[in-house]
C-alpha cells in the first residue's frame, strides 16, 4: 500500500512540475531603460496581462466608490492636484520602459487615511494615501519617488508574475487533489487581491521597483537624491509605536538607502537635462 501511494505521489509531482513548466513562458515586460533592469521573466499562461489589467480596473472602481461613500476620496483638491500634477510628469517619462503604458486608462486618486502607504494596480491605477504625504511631511521630490517606485511595479508588471506564481502553485494543489481527494481552486481576483494587499513583493521585485522609480523621476526633473531623503524619513516612521503599512512590505531601510544612493548619483546627468 505505501509503495502504490509513493508511486502516486511521485507521478503527481511530476504532473505538477510539467504542467508549472508548460503554463510559464518568459515575457519581456520592460525594457532595460538607464538603470538596466534585464532579469528575464516567467508569466503563467493561465492570467494574461489583459485579465489581471481588467479585474484590476473592476477593483480599483470598487475601492475608489466606497472611499467615496465614506468621504475619505479625493478631500483635499490642493493636495490631490499636487499629487495628479506629479503623477502625470512621472506618467510622461513611462515610454522609456515601455511604450504601450502611454496608452494605458491611468488613474490617480487620494484616499484619506492615516496609513503612511501608496499603490498602484495594473494598468496604471494609483492610490495615494495622505498619510504618507502628512506623516513625512514629502516634498514633490520625495512623492514623485514614492509614486515612481509604484508605478514600476506596474511596469514591470510584478503583481501578475507573482499572480502566475500563485497560479502554478495551484495548478499543483489541483493535480494532487485529484490524488488526495481534496478540493483546490484559482480565483483571479483574490490572487490579485493577495498580491497588491497582503502578501510582501520578493526583494528582486523592491530592487527593480526602486531603480526605475528613480530613473521615471530624474526624468521628469525631481531630485533622484529625494528618494534617499524618502527612506530616511520612512525608517524615522517605522521607528516609532507600529511599523506603516508601507514598509511592512519593503525590505530593510539601511540597503535600500545605500542602493538608492548609487542609483542617484547614476542618474544625475538625466536630472540635470532634465531641468535645461
Amino acid at each position: 500500500m505505501k509503495s502504490v501511494a509513493i508511486r502516486r505521489f511521485l507521478s503527481a509531482g511530476a504532473a505538477v512540475l510539467a504542467l508549472t513548466l508548460a503554463g510559464c513562458a518568459a515575457v519581456q515586460t520592460t525594457n532595460s531603460g538607464a538603470v538596466g533592469i534585464q532579469r528575464q521573466q516567467y508569466m503563467s499562461s493561465l492570467v494574461s496581462e489583459q485579465q489581471l489589467q481588467q479585474e484590476a480596473a473592476s477593483q480599483y472602481s470598487t475601492l475608489i466608490s466606497q472611499a467615496r461613500a465614506q468621504g475619505a476620496l479625493d478631500v483635499n483638491a490642493a493636495q490631490t492636484r499636487r499629487v495628479q500634477a506629479i503623477a502625470q510628469r512621472l506618467i510622461a517619462q513611462v515610454g522609456v520602459f515601455r511604450p504601450d503604458a502611454a496608452q494605458w486608462n491611468w488613474q490617480v486618486h487620494v484616499l484619506k487615511s492615516n496609513e503612511v502607504n501608496a499603490w498602484c494596480m495594473p494598468g496604471g491605477k494609483i492610490a495615494v494615501y495622505t498619510g504618507l504625504i502628512d506623516k513625512l511631511n514629502a516634498s514633490d521630490a520625495e512623492l514623485a519617488a514614492v509614486i515612481g517606485h509604484e508605478i514600476a511595479h506596474a511596469l514591470r508588471e510584478h503583481a501578475r508574475e507573482q499572480v502566475s506564481q500563485q497560479m502554478a502553485a495551484n495548478i499543483g494543489l489541483s493535480v494532487l487533489a485529484a490524488v488526495t481527494g481534496s478540493q483546490a481552486s484559482a480565483d483571479l481576483g483574490g490572487a490579485l487581491t493577495n498580491v497588491m494587499f497582503t502578501l510582501p513583493n520578493s526583494r528582486t521585485h523592491e530592487i527593480e521597483a526602486d531603480r526605475m522609480g528613480v530613473e521615471l523621476a530624474a526624468r521628469a526633473g525631481y531630485d533622484p537624491y529625494a528618494a534617499v531623503t524618502l527612506w530616511q524619513k520612512m525608517s524615522v516612521v517605522s521607528g516609532g509605536a507600529g511599523q506603516p503599512e508601507f514598509l511592512s512590505t519593503h525590505p530593510s531601510a539601511d540597503t535600500r538607502i545605500a542602493d538608492l544612493q548609487n542609483i542617484a548619483a547614476q542618474m544625475m546627468p538625466l536630472y540635470q537635462q532634465s531641468r535645461r
